[in-house]
């Protein structure tokens, strides 16, 4: 049997840090991930799964995470079950994460760790493509 959940999304708020009674860090944070269509009405769908985190893993998303950052998620896909206070039983699907990816660079730093270099649009002025010996305009580019 296999139960493995890859995801990547953005975080939808700031990551929650608590301690069990022994001691363990858990974290939970949900992430927005895309559908790979659009709807009917021509708008992208979007799915919002709560992610669980534990131990070390979990102190360190609370530390580099926060709403809006992008993160790969792969872990396990759990069901837990729960009584409401009026007695109604309810099912919770989340991802119990084995490991979280930070795709999005803290500020002041690349994904390596060194600070990042300023982003500079690139100048095209001036810039032309070549056939051969022949020189092309803008009006002979085919896009």
């Amino acid at each position: 049997m296999l139960n493995r959940v890859v995801l990547i999304g953005r975080l939808t708020r700031d990551p929650e840090l608590r301690y069990t009674q022994s001691g363990v860090a858990v974290v939970n944070f949900t992430i927005a991930v895309d559908r790979p269509y659009k709807s009917a009405s021509g708008e992208r769908e979007t799915d919002f799964i709560d992610i669980v985190v534990w131990r070390q893993l979990a102190e360190n998303c609370e530390k580099y995470l926060a709403k809006g950052r992008l993160v790969a998620v792969d872990g396990r896909l759990q069901i837990r079950r729960y009584e409401t206070s009026d007695g109604q039983k309810r099912n919770a699907a989340e991802v119990v994460a084995d490991d979280v990816r930070f795709l999005t660079p803290r500020e002041g730093s690349s994904p390596s760790g060194m600070p990042a270099a300023p982003a500079a649009a690139p100048d095209y002025s001036g810039f032309s493509q070549s056939r051969g010996d022949e020189m092309l305009g803008d009006d002979d580019l085919p896009f």
